[in-house]
């Protein structure tokens, strides 16, 4: 008999449609899968085997009966173990010991040897695949129920094991005597989303002095712009980084269903949903794969993690060049492509660089009472690892000088310092600006980080002063065409902090001083 029941899986970031057909005839025993399964899918064998058994029906290994499952599109590779329960239905329906219409329903999700279903990742992205199939119900684990109903649509059924999605299916409370004791399946209830409040370790009213860095976070957090830091060792870098989540405001909801897909596509949900920007860290010894993501079926690595959010590099310079030249690309298209033999992938990467650095190797230019010991080779090695096109993507560069003693005891300056959520308010002010902006012209664009030159000049125009200023800076500095722009996209953001309507020549110098002050 022939049983057809639907199912998909996630590639990458692309979630894919698969037919899970299963045929069983008169002959030897032999249970195989064709499609392209790879080691996951071919144990599938065995767990599903002694789920069923020890959910109350006979085991598929006994009797004489050739099973084939087929997992369409043949020519598409199948990986991991969430096709376990659609094999299982299939199986019980090509059987006979259950009917049950499969059409416009889909089920994923892994058997354990007991029979109950645990989570599998990409969700999200599973479910939308599936209801723009036409699927009407959609059948996962429990675990995963709250993040599939974020997809306005289809049923959704979060199951705990196979005996209750089986009576759910097919129901014989008169010839099942366990009936009764199994749970009813009820469709999960759409997801509410809830912004809980992000608790943030570290406030910028912590962090004392450093206004200058200060002020330079809250123009790159309201405009996204990307931001270096450089300053002696011990004068606050990393805490003005891991400060910079707190005054950046929640997701919207596009952002949220994009940016809770793609780690969960990963593997590295760690919660039902991502309400906050995420903040990625990778340490310096990370490899080129792991930033940009790799492997012989492409998978996201830390720049597509950071989508929508932050991605830390501390001590910047002592990352791989290969891997900071790895960040061109995103940096100025904001999604990275990643070409295999297998084909290639194409990864959102739209996120706020934050770097910090060290004037020198051996960290003491800059401290007064210390002296480089940095020789000329060292030192033009170490300025060598950030090249020009990586310098020019950089709209802010921050000095983060050593602070005075007096300034640092818990007493001083107490009341001058503002907190996170005083700057997170002129932030959200700023961005709310910007996106009434753009939404007067229906552009897909929400901030002006995210502006090319077409709509620079509709959106940042100059007045003759202002143009006269920029382009003898871009003489005197000599700017590239690249940095030219980024300082006018700097320019508006500053205006936008200031409730501007229009560029005023004080903003334009403002943008210009976070320019790096030797050339590259």
């Amino acid at each position: 008999m022939l049983a057809n029941i639907h199912s998909a899986q996630v590639s990458g970031l692309r979630a894919e449609l698969v037919q899970v057909e299963m045929d069983i005839s008169r002959g030897l025993h032999s249970f195989s899968i064709v499609g392209l399964p790879d080691q996951a899918v071919e144990e599938a064998k065995d767990r599903i085997s002694a789920a069923i058994k020890n959910s109350g029906w006979p085991s598929p290994q006994r009797g004489n009966r050739k099973i084939i499952v087929s997992l369409a599109p043949a020519d598409l590779k199948k990986e991991g173990s969430g096709f376990d329960l659609a094999i299982a239905l299939a199986y019980l329906l090509a059987a006979g010991e259950i009917k049950f219409p499969p059409a416009q329903r889909a089920f994923c999700g892994e058997l354990g040897l007991d029979g109950e279903l645990r989570p599998v990742r990409g969700t999200l992205l599973l479910v939308q695949k599936l209801a723009a199939g036409g699927c009407q119900e959609i059948y996962l684990p429990a675990a995963n129920a709250k993040e599939a109903a974020l997809v306005a649509g289809p049923k959704i059924y979060g199951v705990k094991n196979l005996r209750q999605l089986v009576n759910h299916l097919n129901p014989k409370p008169n010839e099942d005597p366990l009936a009764e004791k199994i749970e009813p399946l009820m469709a999960q209830p759409p997801t509410v989303i809830e912004y809980r409040p992000a608790h943030h370790l570290i406030d910028f009213a912590d962090i004392k002095s450093q206004l200058t860095a200060k002020r330079g976070l809250e123009i790159a957090a309201a405009g996204a712009h990307n931001v270096a830091m450089a300053g002696p060792p011990g004068t606050g870098k990393t805490m003005l980084a891991r400060a910079f989540t707190g005054i950046l405001p929640p997701l919207a909801l596009d952002e949220i269903l994009e940016v809770t897909g793609i780690h969960s596509a990963a593997g590295v949900l760690t919660e039902d949903l991502i309400t906050q920007p995420a903040f990625r860290a990778p340490h310096h010894t990370a490899s080129y794969i792991a930033l940009v993501g790799g492997g012989s079926t492409p998978k996201p690595g830390e720049i597509t993690l950071a989508h929508r959010g932050i991605l830390f590099l501390d001590e910047f310079p002592e990352f791989d060049k290969r891997v900071i030249e790895s960040l061109r690309q995103p940096l100025e298209d904001r999604v990275v492509s990643i070409s295999r033999s297998k084909g290639t992938m194409v990864f959102p990467a739209d996120f706020v660089l934050v770097a910090t650095m060290n004037y020198c190797p051996c960290g003491n230019k800059g401290l007064r009472q210390r002296e480089c010991v940095c020789n000329h080779s060292a030192l033009a090695r170490y300025q060598r690892k950030l090249s020009g096109p990586i310098i020019d993507r950089i709209d802010l560069w921050l000095e983060v000088p050593q602070i005075d003693p007096e300034k640092l005891s818990p007493t001083a300056g107490a009341a001058a310092e503002e907190d996170s959520a005083t700057i997170r308010a002129r932030v959200v002010r700023a961005r709310d600006i910007q996106a009434e902006r753009f939404r007067r012209e229906s552009k897909q664009i929400k901030l002006n980080s995210q502006m090319g030159v077409r709509e620079l000049k509709h959106y940042a125009p100059l007045t003759k002063e202002c143009l006269k200023l920029l382009n003898d800076s871009a003489r005197r500095f000599e700017l590239s065409a690249r940095a030219y722009h980024r300082v006018i996209k700097l320019a508006r953001t500053i205006a936008d902090l200031a409730a501007a309507d229009q560029i005023a020549e004080t903003h334009l110098l403002e943008a210009l001083q976070y320019r790096p002050k030797i050339n590259p």
